[in-house]
């Protein structure tokens, strides 16, 4: 059952490959009003068509991914305030529902979610490092004590179009806070539990993964515009 809330004209982005088992949890947790857009990124596993008989806007977006995923969520959207979130069951889309009203209010223009992993698994020690170190790289870079580049976030679909988002790979969450702090967007954090995703990570489950997620953020602040 959908959380209720009294906040509508949402859109919630959940870039989506081969979360199927996900799904109906992540999906149940939208709050009431809000519009789920999934945006399948060529999933084997049916999460196309499980989503949209969860009732979900399906995107198909073939060019692999994260940050295509997200922007073809955001070229999508209509909403005035855009959400987004992993759709892997590790973060709970119910807890936007505060980051709106801090957009909505005026009190922030882009709130992010500073995970905070409920048990060890929830964030392997290598994924955790790589944004650690990312992390201190952005507050050297932007001056925001910010601690966390998660993909929970909330922002206005107009000015987060105007920042022209390019990258298309793991730069694309980090890329949209640096454009936003060269713009002089308020940026505000807050807590929120991180729990263990359903199935295996495609950036951060592997060294690798993490390896490459790193080298595309690294490549983004080495840029401020980030241009690929």
């Amino acid at each position: 059952m959908n959380v209720v809330t009294t906040d509508a004209d949402v859109d919630v982005v959940l870039p989506c490959l081969n979360e199927a088992a996900a799904l109906p949890w992540v999906l149940a947790r939208i709050p009431a009003g809000w519009r789920a857009l999934v945006v399948d990124n060529g999933s084997a596993d049916g999460s196309a068509q499980l989503a949209r008989s969860l009732g979900a806007t399906v995107v198909e977006e073939p060019r692999r991914g994260f940050g295509a995923a997200c922007h073809a969520g955001l070229l999508a959207a209509t909403a005035e305030i855009v959400c987004f979130c992993d759709c892997d069951a590790s973060l709970d889309p119910a807890l936007l529902v505060p980051f709106v009203r801090e957009v909505r209010s005026g009190d922030a223009d882009l709130v992010l979610g500073r995970r905070r992993p409920r048990t060890r698994s929830a964030w392997p020690a290598h994924a955790r490092a790589g944004n650690l170190a990312l992390a201190r790289l952005l507050r050297r870079r932007t001056g925001l004590r910010l601690h966390d580049l998660g993909p929970l976030r909330a922002a206005r679909r107009e000015p987060l179009l105007a920042l022209g988002l390019t990258d298309r790979r793991s730069g694309y969450p980090l890329q949209m806070v640096v454009r936003a702090a060269d713009a002089g967007w308020r940026i505000t954090e807050r807590d929120v539990p991180y729990l263990p995703r359903t199935g295996t990570s495609k950036v951060t489950g592997t060294w690798r993964g993490t390896w490459q997620a790193v080298r595309d953020m690294s490549r983004v602040l080495a840029d401020g515009r980030g241009v690929r």
